[in-house]
């Protein structure tokens, strides 16, 4: 069995801020990060958050494949900024759409998190423990970032995406290739907002509390780098694997990470950039 993608929906909050309103943040310009970035356009959640971002969109992908929560057997979500580390975002979504049959639970894996998420949905259908899932990413990044940094404030957006797998016994074309480099780990780093060691003694809370940065921190060239030169190769081993040659292929939607990192990779791989669609323009990298 494999899953179908029988349904889709996605949330924005209402809040759009443009290059030039953040400007008054940082040393920036609307072409300097048009240029850099491809962004002109971000989405902030102001009243909204993570969870309440993941079941808008989750009622919407429900209601497109004409399906009733209740039919639901699991909920994943995955997102790296979570409102909450307990209850998970999945539970939070199981209540506000009344999917009181579905098992529930997030997964992080930052900006590969929807298709870990996808990969781990279609291996529990395959093994046969679920048939109807949820499968939501969602992010509320603008609180995890510094707006005084200019390498990383004007890259981020808010959102939710979702997607309902239905399983079927027709054997529908999947592949996948997928892989992590803990040694990189340093590249990109966000601590937990809640971290503090353990103290003995009041009179030395103070002292003990771990003061490192909860903000996003990013070393962009080693995130570019890396990016130009392991995305297209994965891309190249998923066709390999599936046997199919790179001219057939119609699309190739990418994480919306950066408009430079997608065109390198267009062009590493010989493939005309309008085979690339982008929407990073409008809504900045949403990570998961």
């Amino acid at each position: 069995m494999t899953g179908r993608i029988c349904g889709t929906g996605s949330y924005i909050p209402p809040r759009v801020l443009t290059n030039q309103e953040l400007t008054a943040f940082v040393e920036t310009s609307d072409e300097w990060i048009r240029e850099r970035t491809g962004v002109a356009r971000r989405h902030l959640a102001e009243e909204d958050t993570t969870a309440v971002m993941a079941a808008k969109a989750g009622i919407r992908a429900l209601a497109d494949a004409g399906m009733n929560a209740a039919e639901l057997d699991l909920i994943l979500v995955s997102t790296m900024s979570p409102d909450r580390l307990c209850p998970s975002t999945a539970c939070e979504v199981q209540r506000s759409l009344g999917a009181k049959n579905a098992v529930c639970f997030d997964l992080n894996a930052a900006c590969t998190g929807f298709l870990f998420a996808y990969m781990t949905a279609q291996a529990y259908i395959r093994m046969g423990l679920y048939w109807k899932i949820l499968l939501i990413g969602a992010e509320s990044l603008s609180n995890l970032v510094d707006w005084t940094d200019r390498g990383t404030c004007i890259l981020f957006g808010d959102g939710a995406g979702a997607v309902v797998l239905c399983a079927e016994n027709e054997q529908r074309l999947f592949g996948c290739a997928a892989h992590s480099d803990g040694e990189r780990s340093e590249a990109i780093i966000c601590n937990s907002r809640n971290q503090k060691k353990y103290t003995a003694s009041k009179e030395s809370e103070t002292e003990a509390e771990n003061t490192a940065p909860t903000y996003i921190r990013m070393d962009g060239r080693a995130v570019f780098q890396f990016a130009v030169k392991e995305v297209p190769e994965v891309i190249k081993e998923v066709l390999q694997k599936t046997n199919i040659p790179i001219e057939e292929i119609e699309w190739f939607v990418l994480h919306q990470a950066n408009r430079r990192i997608v065109e390198a990779a267009a062009r590493r791989l010989g493939v005309g950039i309008d085979r690339f669609p982008m929407n990073l323009e409008e809504y900045g990298n949403t990570s998961a």
